[in-house]
This record gives C-alpha cells, structure tokens and sequence, in this order.
C-alpha cells in the first residue's frame, strides 16, 4: 500500500437508517483500525422512501443501491456499504464488490412482544414480512398463518408491532443482533428449511472498478473476510443465473466444507405449494461455477415454470 492511500479519506456511503448507519461504522472501525482515516456519507435511496409498496411493487432492482451506486460513479464517496441481500444480481460493468464482510448467523427470526408466543405448524396469526421468499415459505409450512406487509426500518416496524398491526415480525436474525433486539426473538427457523436470500447475513462493500488499485486493495485487505466471500460468490452466481432479486422467493445458502464448497438453495412458489430445493457441492475456486449449476438445476427441474406464473400473476396486478 503505497504511503498517499494512508493519507486519504475514504467517504464511506451509507443509508441512513440505524441498521445501515451500524454496517457502516463497523467498517469505517475495520479501515480506521488498518491505519486508514474514513468519513460517513449518509444518502437516501428510492427503498427508504417508497414505503407504502412492497419491494416487488416497486422494482426489485437496486432499490436500495441504485442512489450509491451514482454516487460512486460520480465520485462523491469511495465505497459504499450495502446489505449483501440487497445487492442486485448483476452489477454494473464499471463497478464492482470489492468485499463481502464476516459473516453473521444467517437464520430468518421471529420477534414479539410476548415472551410465551408460539409458532407452530397450526398457528393461527398475522406476521409481519416485506420479504416474498418469507411469505412463500411460510405458506409452505405454516399454511394458516396470514401475512401483513411490514415496510420501513427495524424499529418502524417494532412500532407496528406494538400498536399490534400484527402478532409477530418476520426478520433476519443478523439485523435483529445488531441493533440489540435479541431479547424479543422467541422462534429461530432452521436455515436448511427456511433456506436464506442470497448473501443474507454478510455486508458487501461495492466501489468503482477504477478507483485507485492500492487504496482498493487496502479496503479489500482491512474489510474482506475470505471464506465468506467464496460462500456468497455461489450464492450470487446463483441469484444472478437464476435472474432474480429480492422481489423472486429463491434462496441460497454457501457453506465451506472440509473439501470444498456446498450450497443449498432453490425457489418457492408464491402459494407455497411448490418447493424446489437440492443442495450441491464442488471445490472452492469452483464456487460462481456451482452456483450456476444449482440454478440451471433450478429452472430446469420446474423452476421456469415458477418463475413464468410469477410474473404472469404480477402483470395482471
């Protein structure tokens, strides 16, 4: 690393929710603790706006990146931190994820207020999600349970919770941990059967392909955590093959083996009558490869059809 990448500041660009604001942080500590100075840049994207729609309402490409992605482009920040769930599939040519942080436990929660709630396969009660893959899933397994649309931040929807718009809220348990809401969590779903989104879990960290070589490769040695990046290469890989954003309920899971790398994931239907879900593995540096072939598996094994009748219902919306 050459001495001027010491002296420069990186403008870290960020959402300005709690939640983001925490992702940013802990990577400006990362970078300031490898001898690099940093500065938050807070932006507003098109997702933190648009809250009376679902995400599939609205666009599910970029809606959460779209607006740093400009600013990296245009230069007014060095990076940008996102959650690596909410990175489209397929990222502009001049740009790249140049890290994808440690990972945290990736499993889907439920939080409530009452300590004694239970969730079981006849339960009948209201959850909060904005997710598609959740409500699919949910269906799948827990058939009479109703879903209510639960947008905005964490805390916005632990407001709804407690004004009692619905019984309980759907969440990833990562968010949940970071912000200090653990103690309400009172049922953790296994992650072989609700199998998470892509990338859930992980803080990737995109800039511009062009920004200068040693600064870039002083962020990705102060902010990139190797085994969890091969994990979300297959996961990615898969996403991207698959031609789905947060809007499609698909889902994958990468995890290193003593011999290589697995992945497990697939795609539900919105009724939660069809699963379609297998898992696969090969070596590590064939990890984007794997990822391609479980999705091809994927569509080839029914999931086009899933996909065709998606769109088709949501045209006629």
């Amino acid at each position: 690393m050459q001495n001027d990448s010491k002296d420069k500041v990186i403008r870290i660009g960020t959402r300005g929710s709690k939640l983001a604001l925490w992702q940013a942080e802990h990577a400006a500590e990362k970078l300031q603790a490898a001898g690099l100075q940093t500065e938050l840049v807070i932006i507003s994207t098109k997702g933190d706006q648009v809250l009376d729609r679902s995400l599939d309402k609205i666009g599910s490409k970029g809606v959460f990146t779209e607006e740093l992605e400009v600013s990296l482009r245009e230069g007014n920040i060095d990076i940008a931190v996102h959650s690596a769930k909410d990175v489209q599939s397929s990222i502009p040519d001049d740009l790249e994820l140049v890290a994808f942080m440690e990972r945290e436990k990736v499993n889907d929660v439920i939080l409530s207020f009452d300590p004694n709630f239970k969730l079981e396969r006849d339960s009948n009660v209201v959850i909060g999600t904005s997710s598609t893959r959740r409500k699919a899933l949910l269906k799948k397994h827990y058939p009479n349970v109703t879903t209510a649309e639960s947008r905005g931040n964490l805390q916005t929807r632990l407001r709804k919770l407690e004004e009692k718009q619905f019984d309980a809220l759907m969440l990833a348990y990562a968010g949940v941990y970071r912000m200090g809401y653990d103690n309400l969590i009172v049922h953790t779903f296994p992650e072989d059967e609700f199998v998470p989104a892509a990338g859930q879990g992980s803080v990737a960290i995109e800039c511009a392909k062009d920004l200068e070589p040693g600064l870039k490769a002083a962020i990705k040695s102060a902010l990139d955590h190797a085994e969890t990046h091969v994990c979300l290469l297959a996961e990615r890989a898969f996403l991207r093959t698959m031609e789905g954003g947060c809007s499609i309920p698909s889902f994958a899971l990468a995890t290193l083996t003593a011999t290589g790398v697995s992945i497990n994931g697939g795609i539900v239907s919105l009724d939660g009558k069809t699963l379609l879900q297998q898992t696969m593995t090969d070596t590590q540096e064939a990890a984007e490869r794997l990822g391609e072939k479980l999705a091809n598996s994927t569509l080839t094994n029914g999931g086009e059809e899933i996909l065709t009748s998606i769109k088709r219902e949501r045209s006629e919306i």
